[in-house]
């Protein structure tokens, strides 16, 4: 599913709202074609009872799955947003230290959020990280881990620091973690296998109208596929059309290190 979950919307719409909702009511026609309907009509009563207890299965299967990437989509949201403000106290920490440190420091912590966002975040929709980021990361350690403070108050300051950039750090690290995409392929494949096989047991009712039915079986089908375009579209928070972009780390860049003119 990775090409459909970093692939525009209207693919993954087209693919299962268009052909998937079109294949079902294809599929009532044309299993009434082969069955006549005094046939189907005896499978009514006992399907029925078979077909909630499936749909009952799948529709919190379908829920499940839903609640759990729109969670990691807002923790994605909130990772980028703690790593943005890590990086705002460190350059105001910077500002704190002495001419020559504080300068190597606000450089630092500039080059990283650059890199981040011109490096990291392309590579994140890929499902992978920046070797450049990674190593403007460690500029940004060596830079502060350079200050010998000489007084209690500079001790403090390299305290507070590390601490943000550990804040940072953690951020950065599950922000990548997040970008390979939360539902596993296994997950993916019952979802799926569940979706025709809720959708097939209704071609084995029986009622008078055809149309309707069709319709129904139809409504059906465009209602569970809705719940899988959801799942495709959140399933990866840094690619694909719903995405999260760097736009917290550019604010924080353009007040205290300069604007970032390059954005994936």
């Amino acid at each position: 599913m990775t090409y459909l979950t970093t692939s525009p919307l209207w693919i993954a719409g087209l693919l299962f709202l268009g052909l998937g909702t079109l294949g079902a009511m294809l599929g009532t026609v044309l299993v009434r074609r082969r069955f006549p309907l005094e046939l189907l009509r005896a499978n009514n009563e006992v399907a029925g009872f078979k077909f909630a207890t499936v749909g009952v299965l799948y529709a919190v299967l379908l829920a499940f799955a839903v609640l759990v990437v729109w969670e990691k989509l807002n923790d994605g949201e909130s990772n980028v947003a703690l790593e943005a403000g890590a990086a705002a106290t460190i350059f105001r920490l910077a500002d704190s230290m002495d001419a020559e440190a504080g300068a190597e420091l606000h450089a630092a912590i500039a080059a990283y959020l650059e890199a981040a966002i011109t490096e990291d975040w392309p590579a994140m929709e890929r499902g992978g990280e920046s070797p450049a980021a990674i190593a403007a990361l460690g500029a940004v350690y060596a830079a502060l881990l350079r200050h010998e403070p000489d007084d209690l108050r500079g001790a403090a300051i390299l305290e507070e620091g590390l601490s943000q950039l550990d804040l940072l750090t953690q951020a950065r690290r599950a922000r990548v973690g997040l970008a390979l995409g939360t539902v596993p392929g296994v997950v993916w494949g019952v979802l799926l296998v569940g979706a025709f096989v809720t959708i097939g047991f209704t071609f084995f009712f029986g009622t008078a109208n055809l149309r309707a039915q069709a319709l129904m079986t139809g409504g059906l089908a465009f209602l569970m596929f809705s719940g899988l375009l959801i799942v495709i579209a959140i399933d990866r928070p840094f690619a694909g059309t719903v995405k999260l972009g760097p736009e917290p780390l550019v604010e924080v860049l353009r007040d205290f290190g300069g604007e970032s003119e390059a954005r994936p």
